[in-house]
């Protein structure tokens, strides 16, 4: 199997999604160098941080927290755009494992019972072929052992994409965009983590947290790869 490995390799290199050098064995769509020079937002588990009290007076939100900041262009906006346009299923994964490790220490995961990937519409995850937060939350699963759920929640239409849109833009966009599946009814009184690549205004996640806080004594927190601050 090495020498087919090794001919794969040859012919068909992996690349860094950043700076475009050939990746060492071990390394996973980011060479060392540019996971070094990430941006994290060192929030951990901060009671009260900046980005939990973004949701606060939209719902009852336990703790929030995103691993690194987000910018146009820079290396996390990269390491996205692969994730979710270029296939890139390990990296989705990879970095999955590296929010579990870097949130494990700091007692973020503490009380939460399981993980609920934030759901793409059937027809963009037929295209896609996968929903990079559900990889996001397996990675995270490695990490803390915590069960994924991806059947409590529907996405109930293909809402058009946010990132050209105004703030005022994105909140109609999402309007009534999820509905709580009958498996949502095993989730009464959990405490769940819902899991996306990024938060922007947190009008996609609000919409979620809102489908499933019809779940009788639901508790949720929100964890992100990135946060575009």
């Amino acid at each position: 199997m090495r020498i087919w490995t090794d001919l794969r390799e040859f012919f068909f290199p992996r690349l860094c999604v950043s700076c475009g050098k050939r990746l060492m064995q071990g390394e996973e769509g980011l060479c060392l160098a540019c996971s070094a020079s990430l941006p994290y937002t060192s929030i951990y588990n901060k009671e009260g941080n900046e980005m939990e009290r973004c949701f606060w007076g939209r719902f009852p939100i336990v703790r929030a927290s995103s691993l690194f900041y987000y910018a146009k262009g820079g290396k996390v906006a990269q390491v996205l755009y692969a994730m979710k346009y270029h296939n890139r299923r390990k990296l989705c994964v990879r970095m999955g494992e590296w929010m579990g490790s870097a949130l494990l220490p700091s007692g973020f995961f503490e009380g939460i019972d399981c993980l609920v990937p934030v759901p793409l519409y059937r027809t963009r995850l037929r295209q896609r072929g996968y929903n990079q937060s559900e990889l996001l939350a397996r990675g995270i699963s490695r990490k803390t052992g915590l069960p994924v759920c991806t059947d409590a929640v529907w996405r109930v239409r293909n809402n058009a994409t946010q990132t050209q849109k105004s703030g005022y833009a994105r909140w109609m966009n999402v309007e009534g965009l999820f509905r709580t599946a009958p498996q949502a009814a095993l989730l009464e009184g959990k405490h769940i983590l819902l899991v996306d690549d990024v938060l922007t205004t947190g009008a996609t996640l609000t919409a979620c947290a809102d489908a499933l806080s019809s779940v009788g004594g639901i508790r949720i927190s929100v964890a992100t790869l990135a946060w575009a601050k």
